[in-house]
């Protein structure tokens, strides 16, 4: 498990994602590159008092703290992967990958192709999952071919 990451402020996080993330190359186990855009920083690590997706407290110093977390999830093989849920379609999506490997941390992300057919994703999302883990663990798999075909 990486160590947590402790800088002094809430600009010093968001140098760091801007840095590690938006201009750095973060790619899965099996090569797929994830795309990261400087707004991810506000959904990723700020939190929603009424939990309704309005992100209207301070920086949550628990996401902050796993920051790098989010590669060491994206790269690692063990890592448990699963399809995510589409609340608009109400079904599982299987261009989204929720990965898990750091306890209940999640890491999720949108599958879509390349012009040469090739995989690439963007960035959705990461959190510590204590409260939906069990339904999350519970969701089928997520398969590349699959998803390749869904594409």
């Amino acid at each position: 498990m990486p160590p947590l990451l402790t800088l002094a402020a809430e600009a010093d996080y968001r140098r760091h994602f801007e840095a590690t993330y938006c201009r750095g190359v973060i790619l899965t186990h099996d090569g797929i590159r994830v795309f990261f855009k400087k707004d991810d920083f506000d959904h990723a690590f700020f939190e929603s008092t009424f939990r309704n997706g309005v992100k209207d407290t301070t920086l949550s110093q628990v996401r902050a703290e796993r920051m790098n977390w989010i590669a060491a999830t994206l790269a690692d093989p063990t890592a448990d992967r699963f399809q995510g849920w589409d609340n608009k379609n109400g079904r599982y999506d299987v261009t989204r990958c929720v990965s898990v490997v750091f306890g209940d941390f999640v890491v999720v992300i949108r599958l879509g192709k390349k012009a040469d057919g090739t995989l690439k994703a963007n960035f959705v999302t990461c959190y510590d999952a204590n409260n939906s883990i069990g339904k999350i663990r519970q969701s089928p798999l997520w398969n590349r071919e699959d998803c390749l075909n869904a594409l």
